[in-house]
């Protein structure tokens, strides 16, 4: 982080109401991450690859305004600028991703990395080639159980016959087949919820990584595999409602923690994590007076 970024305000703290595909990952990477991210609400600094993702991501969706003929790789880059410009407006505090660039020579090479992720993406698909039924589509649906479920997926394709592909797009390289299958359970997450939701069983996830070489990852789901990333999906939720209830969070030390913004409130390294900011039957049971839930009536 620069000396003098600024970093959002927090947030004030919440109970987790459901879980997303990058929340259920931040947990089972690290629960103190969820929490700091989920509860605390804790504010992180703007990144420059994530930014980047955003911004592409807005351009591949955008291109799709345009009529086939017209969805060439030009005018995918010409939009970079634009929606660079239009993200800056509704989030100020990026300019921070760019303090000491009097000349715009930072902004030009950050933009022509982004312009490399776009040329990229038109090896791996033919936009002019693909009529998406639906873009950055808002997914949700609540399971019997209650456990909300929520998400927004990149791409549905519907093809004549009726099946239904769901894409993603991926900033980064393909990982490797050990990590392979984490990707994916974002996918499954989303195919769970088109199924619950609409009935309809995606016929193939895809995985679009416009990083490294390029690669396209794909999948063909069936029931069984849906039913077992349910089950999965409660259990985590169940762990995570007991975690909430107790205020026991711990960090678990992984290969993504050189990136992650909360090191300070981390005890793996030396730091301490806020006062936990719910009522927790931890606290009850050694302090009944500190939990407002209970009175001195009581």
């Amino acid at each position: 982080m620069h000396q003098n970024e600024t970093v959002p305000a927090p947030r004030r703290a919440a109970a987790p109401t459901g879980l997303s595909p990058s929340r259920a990952g931040d947990f089972m990477t690290c629960p103190l991450l969820y929490r700091l991210r989920v509860i605390d609400r804790l504010p992180e600094p703007p990144s420059p690859a994530a930014t980047r993702g955003t911004v592409v991501h807005a351009v591949l969706e955008r291109l799709f305004d345009h009529p086939p003929t017209e969805r060439t790789a030009e005018l995918a880059r010409s939009l970079l600028r634009p929606q660079w410009e239009r993200l800056l407006g509704e989030r100020p505090e990026l300019a921070e991703l760019f303090p000491d660039d009097p000349g715009g020579a930072a902004l030009a090479g950050w933009l022509g990395d982004a312009e490399k992720l776009v040329d990229r993406w038109f090896r791996l698909e033919d936009p002019t080639r693909l009529h998406p039924a639906e873009r950055e589509l808002y997914v949700e649906t609540s399971l019997e159980s209650g456990l909300l479920l929520r998400g927004y997926i990149d791409r549905v394709d519907v093809a004549p016959s009726g099946d239904v592909r769901l894409v993603d797009y991926k900033t980064g390289r393909a990982p490797s087949r050990d990590f392979e299958g984490k990707a994916m359970f974002q996918m499954k997450f989303y195919a769970l919820v088109v199924w619950r939701w609409k009935g309809v069983i995606p016929r193939r996830l895809q995985l679009v990584y416009l990083g490294g070489g390029g690669d396209v990852v794909t999948y063909d789901p069936d029931e069984a595999d849906l039913l077992a990333v349910e089950r999965k999906l409660l259990a985590l939720w169940e762990t995570i409602s007991r975690a909430v209830e107790t205020g026991d969070f711990p960090a678990t030390r992984n290969r993504l923690c050189d990136w992650c913004d909360h090191r300070a409130s981390c005890p793996e390294f030396g730091g301490t994590p806020p006062p936990y900011p719910l009522p927790s039957a931890r606290r009850s049971e050694d302090d009944p007076a500190g939990d407002p839930m209970l009175s001195k009536e009581s």
